[in-house]
């Protein structure tokens, strides 16, 4: 019996230790196809900033002061286009980060729609976009604007489900 209750114990501890470093999430909607669709399984690497710092393709999930219908915060899952310091801007379907044209080969329609001119991404703040653009909530809209890092819940390392899509992020 003393037995058990350690391995119970122990198997707590670790969970513990598991659960401050990754956080399973479901994908709600839309907004990251082709890259996540809905009710795929991923995880979360809840301490990616605390040891590094934001990339640019990097996908995150943030707070947002954003409201669900049942009056709960609405968490947003977004790829990070704009760092710190950059200028960005969106112009004829294209995104400029500091006046140069971006690749983005992950978006669904290949074309960003809105305009955006000359936006300096503050300190400590991120620019996101989904990559099914013409659906996406994102930065490009006032009610979410730029991202505050410290805002970030975590930044997506591995699909899970379905099984067949395993995919590990860079």
């Amino acid at each position: 019996m003393k037995g058990l209750i350690k391995e119970i114990l122990i198997a707590i501890v670790i969970a513990f230790i598991i659960m401050q470093f990754i956080k399973p999430t479901i994908v709600k909607e839309s907004s990251m196809e082709p890259t996540l669709y809905e009710n795929n399984y991923i995880l979360l690497n809840k301490q990616a900033y605390n040891f590094g710092e934001p990339k640019r393709g990097d996908i995150i999930v943030f707070h947002t002061g954003l409201k669900l219908e049942n009056g709960k915060e609405k968490m947003l899952i977004k790829r990070v286009i704009g760092l710190p310091g950059e200028t960005i801007s969106i112009d004829s379907g294209i995104v400029y980060i500091n006046g140069e044209p971006l690749e983005e080969n992950y978006t669904k329609d290949g074309y960003t729609d809105g305009h955006v001119e000359d936006l300096i991404i503050p300190e400590g703040e991120l620019f996101v976009m989904g990559d099914n653009r013409l659906v996406s909530i994102d930065s490009r809209l006032d009610e979410v604007g730029c991202v505050k890092i410290d805002d970030v819940l975590g930044k997506a390392f591995v699909r899970l489900y379905p099984f067949n899509g395993i995919k590990v992020f860079k």
